[in-house]
């Protein structure tokens, strides 16, 4: 009776460590085809990401907006930066043409007080000649400023539509994320590690 019991539990491991082994062969290669399916979605997705990118882009939307300020943005589907554009341009050039008015109205009076005449619009109200000098300075000062800002917008504008068309190649749908995970490794026979992930999508 011993020996048909000390017979029967010595058959019973075996067993019991085939069936574990079939198990974990069935689990790994579960794991194995899960594995193997998000590779392909992750070549698939940057694939089609990749045919997404026009190298183009970058340099039609700067040539746009370098022939009409906002066309480049206009490119870019930004339209509400449009307004942005016209009314930063259009403040600077206000300021640039009235700066000018200013400076041609006190130099034309410089002129004709150095010319022996009292008849400009400042007589009575300006009375020596180095105010309207320093005046005509002034003015020309601000004018030449208010010119270099308009330039500096004009070419802020383009610069800005190239950048966009650049970014919008690489547009993040989700935010950057990292997350810590626990799994098991299949290759390991399933021992457990611990892994950090840094998710992002183009």
């Amino acid at each position: 009776m011993i020996l048909v019991s000390n017979f029967v539990w010595t058959q019973e491991i075996p067993a019991k460590e085939k069936d574990s082994i079939a198990d974990l062969k069935i689990e790994t290669s579960k794991r194995s085809k899960r594995a193997e399916k998000r590779d392909e979605k992750m070549q698939d997705t940057l694939s089609l990401n990749f045919e997404d990118i026009d190298p183009n882009s970058p340099a039609r939307a700067a040539f746009y907006s370098a022939i009409l300020p906002g066309l480049g943005q206009a490119y870019n589907k930004a339209y509400w930066k449009i307004p942005i554009v016209y009314g930063a341009l259009g403040t600077s050039l206000y300021f640039y043409f009235t700066n000018n008015d200013d400076y041609n109205r006190y130099r034309d009076a410089l002129k004709r007080r150095l010319a022996g005449f009292n008849d400009d619009e400042f007589q009575g109200i300006i009375f020596d000649q180095r105010t309207l000098e320093r005046a005509q300075r002034e003015f020309r000062r601000n004018r030449d400023l208010s010119l270099v800002i308009t330039i500096g917008l004009y070419v802020l504008n383009i610069v800005e539509a190239n950048v966009h068309a650049h970014l919008k190649q690489f547009n993040v749908r989700e935010n950057l994320s990292v997350k810590p995970h626990y799994f098991f490794d299949p290759e390991k026979g399933g021992q457990g590690n611990l892994g950090l992930t840094v998710n992002f999508k183009f």
